[in-house]
């Protein structure tokens, strides 16, 4: 971690497990059942599940596949949620929302690109492995704790139906099998898009 990321962690730190719990609940409890929003909590799910597996991997090899896995599943929510949902937002009052979501995106990019060129299983690997999961952490914590409900209370019912089609359509550019309509594809099993 350089020391800027140090520097920011400190002045401000994340939000606690428990806050994010807490918006991830909510943001369930608030979401149309079998919406847009609960598919991309559910992809936020498998995120945190995919860096834990590049966290718990046994050995270098493994570490680089779970990289491979994690970068994927990352990188096609990124494109679903670019194509999709940003849109949505940049035609509402969250315009700022909307950039922001692409900027912090494309610097993940970036931090996957350069934790790639990193070592397996060294302290410098798992220190970057960590700021790049703090960032998306935060990330889907704004999107969990206002920005996706928001859009979704703004958004005519005609157009909830769309936007679910549209992004279950995009992701399934990133999975080998695809995903079934209400369905929760294996993170897994993702090829490399």
């Amino acid at each position: 971690m350089s020391l800027l990321d140090k520097f920011v962690a400190k002045v401000a730190p994340p939000e606690s497990d428990e806050t994010r719990r807490e918006a991830r609940h909510n943001a369930r409890t608030q979401a149309a059942p079998n919406g847009w929003v609960q598919l991309i909590i559910d992809d936020h799910e498998r995120i945190e599940r995919a860096f834990d597996a590049v966290r718990a991997a046994p050995d270098a090899a493994a570490q680089r596949r779970a990289e491979l896995e994690l970068s994927t599943l990352l990188n096609g929510h990124a494109a679903a949620e670019e194509a999709v949902v940003y849109p949505e937002m940049a035609d509402t009052d969250q315009k700022g929302h909307a950039m922001m979501g692409y900027e912090e995106q494309a610097m993940t990019k970036v931090q996957l690109g350069l934790l790639g060129k990193l070592e397996p299983m060294t302290q410098e690997y798992l220190d970057k492995l960590e700021h790049i999961r703090g960032a998306v952490l935060h990330h889907m914590y704004q999107e969990e704790s206002s920005w996706l409900i928001t859009l979704e209370r703004e958004m005519l019912s005609d157009r909830q139906q769309v936007l679910r089609s549209r992004y279950q359509e995009e992701m399934s550019r990133y999975s080998a099998q695809g995903r079934e309509a209400g369905g929760s594809g294996s993170a897994m099993s993702w090829g490399n898009g």
